[in-house]
């Protein structure tokens, strides 16, 4: 079970990258229209890439616990 919540927090990794990719390129966009705040879309992209980071940890936390752990059984 922990390969495949290393595999998810992999993926959630890489998604985490395109979204700050498209956070930028919002940010680079909203500079060049002559924007003095940040644009809601970039802000809301932000918010979404925290939320998937934190899931790629919590998914990697449940690993560790999982090893730490060890052979225990489950009563």
């Amino acid at each position: 079970m922990s390969d495949q919540f290393n595999t998810l927090a992999d993926r959630l990794d890489a998604i985490s990258e395109e979204l700050a990719e498209v956070a930028l390129a919002e940010l680079s966009q909203a500079i060049r229209g002559g924007a003095s705040k940040r644009p809601a879309a970039e802000r809301a992209v932000t918010q979404a890439r925290r939320a998937v980071e934190k899931a790629a940890h919590l998914l990697r936390s449940i690993d560790a616990d999982n090893e730490s752990a060890g052979s225990h059984e489950l009563d």
